[in-house]
């Protein structure tokens, strides 16, 4: 018998973070529904249980350092094996760089990378003490400077805020593996292509459950496993 593991998807009460969680849930882990939406964040949490879940709810609002350590706190007696961290805003469209407010490129920062920060470091203590620690950022093939620049490739509307947030997330994400390097805590981006969920409304030919794949993969790699990576369904994305 082997212990149960468990883990944190945060922005999991719907779409991509909810499949995410019902992903792990299948495989047999306890899986905290972060959301900060107290009655959709449970709502979440029965469809889970009725499909067979270990799910249990957890308000998180990732821009509000008091809740993040809340959450750590209700999940220090669980023990934290996986953190994904799912949560992120668009901030609204048309972002043009020549037009789009400042204000509105902090308010997704905030959450997109900052709320990143602000959560993973809060639940580095647990995940140091789990045997086969993950963190999965949930970023876009939409922040790939690669591809923004290679001539003809679908790379969506120019986005100075949304696109850059996930720029600024894999750039993160490679200071948080070269930082952990000594560690067994293995971090790593990964997209789930374009989903139709209400974050583009709707308009995404994938579906949540095909998005998720690449963060249970991401969670469930074997000790010694890559780290400091940046993948879809179909391998390795370019920086």
């Amino acid at each position: 018998m082997t212990e149960t593991k468990t883990a944190l998807v945060t922005g999991a009460n719907k779409g991509i973070g909810y499949e995410i969680a019902a992903g792990l849930g299948a495989l047999g882990w306890s899986v905290g529904v972060g959301a900060r939406d107290d009655g959709r964040r449970e709502e979440a949490v029965a469809k889970l249980r009725a499909a067979g879940a270990d799910a249990f709810g957890v308000p998180l609002d990732v821009t509000d350092d008091a809740s993040v350590t809340a959450a750590a706190g209700l999940l220090a007696e669980r023990g934290l094996d996986v953190l994904v961290n799912n949560a992120a805003i668009t901030g609204g469209m048309p972002q043009e760089p020549t037009k789009v407010d400042p204000a509105t490129v902090r308010t997704v920062v905030e959450t997109n990378v900052l709320g990143v920060i602000r959560v993973t470091n809060a639940m580095l203590p647990l995940l140091r003490r789990s045997p086969s620690p993950r963190i999965v950022n949930m970023s876009s093939t939409v922040g790939s400077l690669t591809r923004q620049t290679t001539p003809g490739a679908q790379t969506g509307p120019i986005s100075a805020a949304y696109s850059t947030s996930k720029t600024f997330l894999n750039a993160l994400t490679v200071q948080y593996a070269k930082e952990l390097a000594d560690t067994n805590i293995l971090i790593n981006a990964g997209c789930p292509g374009f989903c139709a969920t209400d974050l583009n409304g709707f308009r995404g030919v994938r579906t949540p459950e095909q998005g998720a794949a690449i963060a249970v993969r991401l969670a469930t790699l074997p000790d010694g496993g890559p780290t400091g990576t940046f993948s879809d369904d179909d391998g390795p994305v370019p920086w």
